[in-house]
């Protein structure tokens, strides 16, 4: 597990949640999408947010690098508010990775590539540093010898495992996931969980919104369970499926894990 940083611990001496929403309201337009959400995340653990289409999962996701501004209410990374714009709004992203349901690789470049543009460009890494850096994180996701090729070369798990890497160059200190293996065919599923199986056991951050029942039950500390834009469950997995407390929760999973 990696280290809780001095940064992370409050004036107690005691670990602080990395992430922090209290009172979290959003609305487009009309619709109320997130409503009332108190959440924390401690350094070193995997959330996973679970609940049917329209609950307000990737909204969540998404407000916390602020790709979704929020209406009410604070969310704050490593103690830190949430920068509105600017230079703290960079670096906010640049400690914050995520992983989307498209790859949004970019088409011209090589896998390679892609994984070095950020740290050279934001970090101003010198580019032979970056190409290491880059191909010892193309080896930890198993697609090292795609690492010339381009991104339409590969298969949707290969490009999946290359946006992770992409992620990871930037050296996060949490990685958001939005529903990463809803656009593979099934056989390559395992692939990309795999791999994410394997940034939990070393320690990395995590909240990742899925549909993986399988994934939530061996790797999450904690599953989140959303419904029409509240949070109606926080329960550790062995817990939540098997004595859900809310009825909605009974009634998503009847759906899911018996069909």
């Amino acid at each position: 597990m990696t280290q809780t940083t001095s940064a992370s611990r409050n004036e107690s001496g005691t670990a602080r949640p990395l992430v922090t929403l209290r009172g979290v309201q959003k609305h487009f337009g009309d619709l109320h999408v997130l409503k009332d959400i108190d959440l924390e995340v401690s350094p070193g653990e995997v959330v996973v947010v679970l609940g049917p289409s329209g609950s307000g999962k990737s909204t969540l996701c998404r407000t916390i690098n602020r790709l979704e501004t929020v209406d009410t209410g604070e969310i704050t990374i490593d103690g830190r508010p949430l920068p509105s714009s600017g230079p703290g709004l960079a670096h906010l992203r640049s400690e914050v990775g995520m992983v989307f349901q498209s790859f949004n690789l970019f088409a011209h470049k090589s896998v390679l590539d892609n994984v070095t543009v950020a740290p050279i460009k934001v970090k101003k890494l010198p580019r032979r540093q970056a190409e290491e850096l880059g191909m010892s994180l193309l080896e930890r996701v198993g697609v090292a010898d795609q690492a010339h090729k381009m991104p339409a070369q590969l298969s949707g798990g290969q490009q999946q495992r290359v946006a992770i890497a992409r992620s990871l160059a930037m050296q996060p200190k949490l990685m958001l996931f939005d529903e990463p293996t809803s656009a593979l065919d099934p056989e390559m599923i395992n692939e990309v969980i795999e791999v994410m199986t394997g940034l939990a056991r070393e320690g990395m951050t995590m909240i990742v919104v899925t549909h993986e029942m399988g994934f939530a039950r061996r790797t999450a500390d904690r599953v989140v369970f959303m419904d029409a834009g509240r949070i109606l469950e926080v329960a550790p997995p062995e817990q939540f499926f098997s004595e859900p407390e809310s009825e909605r929760a009974k009634d998503f999973l009847s759906k899911i894990l018996h069909h």
